[in-house]
Order: C-alpha cells, then sequence, then structure tokens
C-alpha cells in the first residue's frame, strides 16, 4: 500500500508544472551560469522575467519577439544564453562581484494561467589578500611582537597559522578574527617572542587556508631583529689595506677618517670598510678612525699608523759631509808628505820620544801621555 502511494506521489510530481534553478557558489570574479527552465507546461509562454531580491522590480524582461530588454540601466555582464521557444531563461553572469550575491527569480509568465517562479541562491567566495608585516623588533629582552600575517576581506574567514620549526616555546602566536559590513572577515595572527640574536634570520611560515581558495599559500619569513653595531675591530689584510668589520642588522655603513687631521687623497683610498695606503710615506703617520652605522645606532674604533721610511734625507747629507771630511784628510796627508813636513813632523816626534824615554816618570803620568784625544758628535 505504501509502494502504491510513494509512486501515486511520485507521477505525480514528474507531471507537474516545474521551473528548474539550483543554488550556486561561485569565486568573485568569475563566470557563473543562471539556469531557469520549465519544463511540462501545458500552455504558452508570454514572457520570462528576472528579478533580484529583495526588489520587487524586474531587472531584465525576455519577449518571443524583441528578445532581452533591460528595464533600468543595461548591465552588460548578464547575457541570455536560453531559448524563448524552449522555455529557456537561463542567464550567464560575468566578471562577479561582491555585490552580485543575492538571490535571483526567474518568472515564467503563461496565458492564461499566470506566473510560475524558482529561486536560484548565488553564494559568493571571497579569496583572501595576504600580506606580511615586519614589526621591526629591536634587541631586547622583554618579548615584543616579531612579525604579522594577515588574510584580509576573504569569505568565509580564512585559517592561519604558523610553522616555526626549531623555535618551539621561544615564540607563541597570537590570531584576531574582525568582521566587515560586507560579509568579509579579516585574519590578524601575530607572531611574538624576545628579541635576542639567538632568533634572529630564523626562518619562519604564515600559512593561510580556506573555502575560497583553492588551493593553501605558505608565506615564508626570515625573523629580522634590528641592532646597532656591536663591535668594531680593524684587520690587517694586508701589508697596505686594512678592513673594518661588525656585526649589525641592518648591515652597518662604514667611514674612514682622521680626528682633527685631513685624510691624504694622494696616498690614499677608501672603498666602503677598506682603508688602501698607495704609498708608504710619513704623512700617513697618526690615528685613524673607523665608523660603523646603521639606522639604530653607530660604534667607532681606531688605529695608529706610524710608517718607518727606507729613507732618510738627513743621513744622506750627513753621509756625503764625511766622505767630504775623509777625503779633505786624505788630500792634507798626500800634500803634507810631498812637502816634506810630514817627514819632519815625525823626526819631532822621535826626538820627543827619546826624551820621554829619557826623562824619569811615573806610570801615570805615562799612561795620560799615552791615551789619545777622542771627539764626539750628536746628530
Amino acid at each position: 500500500m505504501l509502494l502504491l502511494v510513494f509512486a501515486f506521489i511520485l507521477s505525480t510530481d514528474v507531471e507537474a508544472l516545474q521551473v528548474i534553478g539550483g543554488n550556486l557558489t561561485v569565486v568573485v570574479g568569475g563566470t557563473t551560469t543562471l539556469p531557469c527552465k520549465l519544463i511540462n507546461a501545458k500552455e504558452p509562454v508570454t514572457q520570462i522575467s528576472w528579478r533580484k531580491e529583495p526588489q520587487t522590480d524586474h531587472f531584465l524582461t525576455i519577449l518571443s519577439a524583441t528578445g532581452p530588454q533591460f528595464i533600468n540601466v543595461p548591465d552588460k555582464r548578464f547575457e541570455f544564453i536560453g531559448n524563448f521557444k524552449d522555455s529557456n531563461g537561463s542567464l550567464r553572469l560575468s566578471n562577479i562581484a561582491l555585490t552580485d550575491e543575492a538571490t535571483y527569480t526567474c518568472i515564467f509568465t503563461l496565458f492564461p494561467s499566470g506566473n510560475v517562479q524558482t529561486g536560484i541562491h548565488l553564494n559568493l567566495l571571497v579569496p583572501p589578500v595576504t600580506s606580511l608585516k615586519d614589526n621591526s623588533p629591536t634587541l631586547g629582552d622583554e618579548e615584543i611582537s616579531l612579525v604579522t600575517c594577515m588574510a584580509a576581506g576573504s569569505k568565509p574567514p580564512a585559517k592561519v597559522q604558523w610553522l616555526t620549526g626549531t623555535l618551539g616555546e621561544k615564540v607563541r602566536t597570537t590570531t584576531n578574527v574582525t568582521q566587515h559590513a560586507n560579509g568579509t572577515t579579516t585574519t590578524v595572527s601575530t607572531l611574538f617572542g624576545v628579541p635576542t640574536r639567538e632568533i634572529n634570520h630564523h626562518l619562519v611560515k604564515c600559512v593561510v587556508t580556506g573555502a575560497a581558495m583553492s588551493k593553501e599559500e605558505s608565506l615564508p619569513f626570515t625573523i629580522q631583529i634590528y641592532f646597532s653595531p656591536i663591535e668594531v675591530i680593524i684587520i690587517k689584510r694586508t701589508k697596505d689595506s686594512f678592513e673594518c668589520g661588525t656585526e649589525a642588522n641592518p648591515n652597518a655603513d662604514f667611514t674612514w677618517n682622521r680626528p682633527e687631521q685631513t685624510m691624504p687623497q694622494s696616498t690614499v683610498r677608501v672603498e666602503g670598510a677598506t682603508l688602501q695606503f698607495l704609498s708608504m710615506t710619513s704623512d700617513l703617520n697618526g690615528l685613524y678612525q673607523c665608523e660603523a652605522s646603521n639606522l639604530y645606532g653607530k660604534k667607532h674604533s681606531y688605529m695608529y699608523v706610524h710608517v718607518t721610511s727606507g729613507t732618510c734625507p738627513a743621513c744622506w747629507t750627513l753621509f756625503v759631509l764625511l766622505l767630504f771630511m775623509i777625503a779633505f784628510g786624505v788630500a792634507a796627508l798626500w800634500y803634507s808628505y810631498k812637502t816634506g813636513k810630514f817627514l819632519r813632523r815625525e823626526e819631532d816626534t822621535r826626538g820627543v820620544r827619546s826624551k820621554v824615554l829619557a826623562t824619569s816618570s811615573s806610570p801615570a803620568e805615562e799612561a795620560a801621555e799615552a791615551e789619545p784625544l777622542r771627539t764626539e758628535a750628536s746628530l
């Protein structure tokens, strides 16, 4: 008995007048078809109309003689793709916007019985606009926000998660969801931690998923802990070049100078962190300062340079004078020898020596007479 009743009801529904539609879910920006077809019609169709709820006026009518006509301002995104003779009033909607979400009513006007209709609900999905924001944390010992991941304007709400790798309990996350008047939501997730050099340059990922997305989106981020130069070190690279180094984030800019002195341009070349001496001269002697700086501070270090020159002008002058004096002395001796004065002097000396030997003197007196005269000169 129950089977017979069910079969009778089914037969009645199949033979009854129907307007076939259906609900749709579409991603914003895409294209879809609003289906509308009348079946089992026994009476002629005189008009097909479309209405967007909750409005009561039609925005499009389709007549057998004139075809589709917009009632007010034409919206060319709607295109009639049905067939009036086949009682098919389907529309194609392209470049779908969020404001297109609504229930669309398709109405068939029959003569003489009147109107039959169906509603097609258009549900829209809006993919989020994702972004990362570096919160520019500076070196410290208190917990602060490191980086923020945002999934903005999504429908339905997007899910935001962090992959932090080996950081583990060194970081934590907070998530906030904001509902907007147009039905979209913004999900914001922030990564917190103590800004130490240990977590600096550590790679993390923000992973965003949602029904409006064709696939998950992964946003990699390298944590940046910003700090001023820690310590400036000057390293000798070659015999005539020196390089300045430090640890800083962002990288430091280097400046070489001489405190209270000008840098000799002809003998010194500066290229970034490198100081090079082009020629080793005494004018390079003095104090040099290397300063490392970035947006968060600066630090400097000093280097004293003393050049020992391979040439000495004063020494060369003294050497020439000494040679001249030796030559003059040799010439004088040669002249004395030629004129006989040297011989007479030698005889006089022998005579004196004979007298000394003949004279009775004490050993101390003899020693005093035998010691030569010593002359010293200081430069």
